[in-house]
Order: C-alpha cells, then sequence, then structure tokens
C-alpha cells in the first residue's frame, strides 16, 4: 500500500523537518506544496527528495494567505498521484495511529481491510503556558508538552481517505473534512497532534503578520486568526491544561470546542 501526505507550507522551517521525518518513520511519503518560503522550509524539505519526498511544487502566494487554491491543488495531486490513500497535512501537525504498537501506515492498511475508506482524526492543540512561554527551538516537541482536547464539531478532521474514481472536494469545508460519494468513516478516530504556535512571538508572526485572502475572510474562514492583534494574545496556566506523557495517554475527554487563543478574542471583542 502507498500512502502519500499533501503537505503545503509557507515559512515552516520550525515544523518542516520533524514533521516530514515523522511521516517517513510512519511509512507515509510526502508531496510538498510550497507558498514561496522565504525561510529555510525548502532548503531542509529538499534533503528528503528521493528519501520519502516524493514531489515538489511551488505555488504562488500573490502577497497573501490563500487556503482554497492550496486545497484545490489536493484536491487534482490526490486524483492524478499514483496512491492508495492520501493524508491532508499541515507542517505543525504529527499525525498518528490509535495505538502506538502500529504505524501510520499499518493502521490505514488496517482500516482498508475493514472496508472503511476514510479516516477521522481527534485533535490535541499544544501551546505554550505561562510557567514555560517559549518554545521557539528545533527540540519543541520535547519541551513543549501541555495540550487541551479540541472538537468543535463531530468529526472535525477527516483528513485520510482512499483514492477515489472522482475528484474529492477539501476546499467545500476549508481542509477540515474531505467529502466524497460513498463515504465510509472508520469508527475510531486517530490521533494528530497540533503544534498550534510555540511563543508569543511566533504567534505574533505566524497569525497577526499574515495578510489573509479578504474573500476567504468574508466567507467565514480563518476566524479569530485573520483578526488578531498582539494585545490579545496571552498564555493558560498548566493547570487549565493537560500534561503529554504519551501519545497512547492522549485525553480526549470533555474537549474544547474553541481555542484558547479564540477565547480570548472573543471576549476582547466582546469589550464595549
Amino acid at each position: 500500500m502507498r500512502i502519500v501526505a499533501l503537505l503545503a507550507t509557507y515559512n515552516e522551517e520550525r515544523f518542516i523537518t520533524g514533521c516530514v521525518e515523522h511521516l517517513i518513520r510512519q511509512g507515509v511519503e510526502v508531496y510538498l506544496l510550497d507558498n514561496c518560503s522565504t525561510d529555510r522550509t525548502v532548503a531542509l524539505a529538499e534533503r528528503y527528495l528521493g528519501r520519502g519526498l516524493v514531489g515538489f511544487e511551488t505555488l504562488p502566494r500573490a502577497g497573501m494567505f490563500s487556503l482554497r487554491p492550496q486545497l484545490e491543488r489536493k484536491e487534482e495531486l490526490a486524483a492524478t498521484l499514483e496512491a492508495d490513500w492520501f493524508i491532508h497535512v499541515d507542517a505543525d501537525e504529527i499525525r498518528v495511529a490509535p495505538r502506538s504498537d502500529s504505524s501510520l501506515a499499518q493502521a490505514i492498511a488496517a482500516v482498508e481491510a475493514e472496508g472503511y475508506n476514510a479516516i477521522n482524526f481527534q485533535e490535541f492543540t499544544f501551546v505554550p503556558t505561562q510557567e514555560a512561554p517559549d518554545h521557539d527551538h528545533p527540540d519543541f516537541q520535547r519541551t513543549m508538552r501541555w495540550y487541551y482536547p479540541f472538537l468543535p464539531t463531530p468529526l472535525h478532521r477527516v483528513n485520510a481517505w482512499k483514492r477515489q474514481p472522482r475528484r474529492v472536494s477539501l476546499a467545500s469545508s476549508g481542509g477540515h473534512r474531505v467529502h466524497f460519494p460513498g463515504q465510509c468513516i472508520y469508527p475510531e478516530a486517530f490521533r494528530m497532534r497540533h503544534y498550534l504556535f510555540l511563543s508569543v512571538p511566533h504567534a505574533i508572526r505566524k497569525y497577526v503578520r499574515t495578510q489573509y485572502d479578504p474573500t476567504e475572510v468574508q466567507a467565514g474562514w480563518h476566524g479569530w486568526r485573520g483578526d488578531l492583534w498582539p494585545e490579545v494574545i496571552g498564555l493558560p496556566g498548566e493547570t487549565e491544561l493537560r500534561e503529554f506523557v504519551s501519545d497512547d495517554e492522549l485525553d480526549a475527554s470533555d474537549p474544547r470546542t474553541q481555542h484558547y487563543l479564540e477565547e480570548l478574542w472573543l471576549a476582547q471583542k466582546a469589550i464595549p
């Protein structure tokens, strides 16, 4: 079975190596779509060409972040690349199987053997804390160990699917859920560690300084990300979160329906 992760990037030099190496170790190949990065993202990723990175292309940026063209290009690739399964992935995510005794590739093969053609991922969001506010370094996965489960809607991240005879739809959901006829979602969620930001300065670079496509903002995409200002950004205390021990012990109970930064943003917006 051949599984290809479709990975779009823009200035992800802090995340790209860990993301690509993890996918390769999990038996998943990577196709990279870079959105005109100005940092070392491409140089770091190109080291894996022929060693798990099976393709690379540049997507035009036009001075702003436009998500729809990226998702539509992923739809095209999922219809043309030779693969059995695809995963829609971002660089700040680590995708894992439901249990650590199985690789991602092995678990996906088992899902197909049971007759399913799509997989949902439960998101666990990792953030800096008041006690440990700065993880903007290559070893962030080891040091940034506090998280909350995030589930704003049921089946929020249906991001892996078996190759379909017709083009699937990712853009219709903003990338949160793939759609295609005859979809049969595996009943047990896989897991996703999402490293939302690594420090307050990193959050400012990642969200505040990003210009979002105004047509997507008007359509309701990007939410708080498209309207964040530096004074809103705060960090939770460790007592508000859960400590990461292992992937097998990630706690999905009582998930948040809004990101911590979104709650701060909404509270600030409500002030007259």
